[in-house]
């Protein structure tokens, strides 16, 4: 959030700001899988103590910025210090979620719920992210807030070493390129539809909205403040979701879901061209939040699902693969919001949207035929 408001009130194109966050992105898609190896190989513990070193040199590498250089070099910096924050935060996530399925004391209903929370909680963390970078930006400025940042995570990073059990997930890790990628055709296919389901997100949220709402005169911490509403709504649904889906039938309901979540950008587009007293922000604001509280439901259904489906000795494995496919859908997200915003607005964002999540019904369907 900071790095996106600041440079975007620089005068950064859209397009532009989808290209400092490619990196980060494709980062991601690698880290999943590497980070899952990693994990198995020599430990969940370790992989989190590394991911949050990273995640402070990244921090305070985008920290040594300096305004008066030249706008490529600028732009080549912030690639590169969110490609560290990329890794970074992969090789976490992976780790985590995997010790889940490694210290549920069953793999059904238990393990949806502990999910559900563990996931629930992060992005409510993320939402509170996103308003602590719109406000820091608006108080105290981009470098001090970076600054703030590092010591956070420096507090972070002892209290992991101190209190992480040692070798948490230590296993057979595979023995070559292939069969790290040779995984089941319900996680293939599982993954496929994550592609889709978290690129019908970013391709509105990502660069979108957030510039959308600048252009129609929000401050920064009322655009950082939307989102972290967003966000900790959508979080906290994920982690209620056990109470309201049945947990043996989430296969066949995350194709419903997905359907229905289809439904809000193309009904949005719908309505917008009919022409309603509904201004066009109160239209979006309130679309995209009901859009918010049922994709919740779609990504806490897929999180339990790829751990219902993991290997329990791979479970790392399994889950980097999964979440290579989830960056890989934030990447293809993040470029077409950029690139479809300056084409035609926030429209064109919207109408991306609904056909990856047509896409992403598609293919959760052919799971549940061949499941």
């Amino acid at each position: 959030m900071i790095v996106l408001l600041h440079f975007y009130g620089l005068g950064y194109s859209p397009f532009t700001l989808a290209l400092l966050f490619m990196l980060y992105e494709i980062m991601g898609v690698f880290s999943n899988i590497i980070g899952g190896w990693l994990s198995t190989r020599f430990g969940i513990n370790r992989m989190l103590v590394i991911g949050i070193l990273l995640q402070i040199f990244s921090v305070l590498f985008l920290s040594a910025i300096n305004r008066e250089w030249a706008e490529l070099i600028a732009v080549l910096w912030v690639i590169g210090a969110q490609g560290i924050s990329g890794i970074a935060k992969d090789i976490t996530k992976t780790a985590s979620k995997s010790a889940i399925k490694l210290i549920s004391p069953d793999k059904g209903s238990q393990l949806f719920k502990w999910v559900a929370w563990f996931t629930g909680s992060k992005n409510a963390l993320k939402g509170a992210g996103f308003f602590a970078g719109g406000l820091l930006l608006e108080t105290v400025g981009f470098h001090p807030a970076l600054w703030g940042m590092a010591l956070g995570l420096g507090v972070i990073l002892i209290a992991a070493v101190v209190f992480l059990p040692k070798n948490l997930g230590l296993g057979t890790s595979s023995p070559s390129i292939r069969a790290l990628f040779s995984k089941t055709k319900q996680i293939n296919m599982l993954a496929a539809a994550r592609i889709f389901l978290f690129g019908a997100r970013d391709i509105w949220f990502a660069v979108g909205l957030p510039v959308f709402l600048y252009s129609i005169g929000w401050d920064f911490w009322k655009i950082g403040g939307f989102l972290a509403l967003w966000t900790i709504g959508y979080g906290l649904v994920q982690a209620v979701t056990p109470n309201l889906i049945p947990q043996k039938r989430g296969l066949k309901l995350s194709t419903y879901w997905c359907g229905l979540l289809a439904l809000v950008p193309i009904g949005i587009l719908l309505l917008q061209k009919m022409e309603t007293t509904i201004p066009d922000p109160t239209l979006i604001i309130l679309g995209l939040s009901i859009f918010g509280l049922i994709f919740a439901v779609n990504s806490s259904l897929h999180s339990y699902l790829i751990l219902a489906f993991a290997e329990s000795k791979k479970a790392a494995e399994d889950v980097g693969f999964y979440y290579a496919a989830n960056a890989l859908g934030r990447l293809i997200g993040t470029f077409l919001s950029g690139l479809l915003y300056e084409f035609n607005g926030l429209g064109a964002c919207l109408a991306g949207s609904g056909l990856f999540l047509v896409i992403c019904m598609s293919t959760t369907l052919f799971i549940n035929k061949n499941g």
